[in-house]
């Protein structure tokens, strides 16, 4: 695999597009981890955060931050070598097409790690490379095959909205309660179905989303931590920062550092 950029973590204001008719010199692997707008055969399509989506080399790309929102995004732009685009075919991965993820912590780990190797001096750091990379590839394929093999229950669209929602508006005063009464299902029934479809509970959803937004707050803003805890469900901010570290491994105020850090040094490179 030729390696020709990689990004991580990158986080682009509202209003952020990218409009690329002739595409790109290479394929181009997105992970998104907030909403985002793709422009598909002539139409707007709000695609969720937590989606895996690859443009082949040369084809027109158009997305954009979704409306009042930050875009944050992992990249990958790839060339294949000899038969490594039988083994991708070989995956069953399609091209241009969103693909749902339940996580993106191991995809968002590889393109990092992609990203390390390729600063790096290390011997191997090509094998390193193109190992992190198939790794993704082989999880996306092992999802798309499970869920042929599961059929979504009747529910999983009304569910999806939920989770779409919870995910635009983390700051909203969520419960299992609140969010099964919108959606007219019982609180059982509604706990049931949502962790069958997406693998997790409703209230680990819920933190993932709140936490996924105050680290985009964290990195992109300068509002003080008790605000940004406000901004994304906590009435406490004792509770956000138990919370963040247990998740982040860290406190939230650690974690702006490193970021400040990373993006300083970032930086200083360019």
């Amino acid at each position: 695999m030729i390696l020709n950029s990689v990004g991580y973590d990158r986080v682009y204001d509202p209003g952020y597009a990218v409009s690329r008719p002739q595409g790109t010199e290479g394929n181009l692997l997105l992970l998104l981890k907030s909403e985002a707008v793709f422009t598909l055969n002539g139409e707007d399509i709000l695609v969720p955060a937590k989606t895996f989506f690859v443009y082949p080399q040369g084809m027109a790309q158009h997305y954009r931050s979704a409306p009042h929102q930050y875009l944050l995004i992992d990249w990958i732009q790839f060339l294949f070598e000899n038969d490594e685009d039988d083994w991708f075919r070989r995956k069953y991965i399609p091209w241009a097409t969103p693909i749902p993820l339940e996580h993106t912590e191991l995809y968002s780990y590889c393109i990092k790690s992609v990203a390390d190797e390729n600063a790096s001096d290390h011997l191997h750091k090509a094998d390193s490379i193109g190992h992190y990379f198939w790794l993704m590839c082989n999880k996306v394929s092992e999802c798309l095959h499970e869920r042929s093999m599961m059929p979504h229950s009747a529910q999983y669209e009304t569910l999806l909205y939920i989770r779409n929602k919870i995910y635009s508006m983390p700051y909203l005063d969520w419960s299992v309660e609140s969010a099964s009464k919108e959606l007219r299902m019982s609180r059982s029934s509604f706990q049931h179905h949502y962790r069958e479809q997406f693998g997790m509970t409703f209230m680990q959803d819920l933190i993932e989303s709140r936490l996924g937004r105050a680290r985009m707050l964290l990195q992109t803003t300068n509002m003080t931590v008790q605000d940004i805890a406000s901004q994304c469900g906590y009435r406490s901010y004792e509770h956000f920062s138990r919370q963040f570290r247990t998740h982040c491994g860290m406190t939230p105020s650690s974690f702006r550092t490193r970021a400040q850090q990373e993006q300083k040094g970032t930086a200083e490179k360019i």
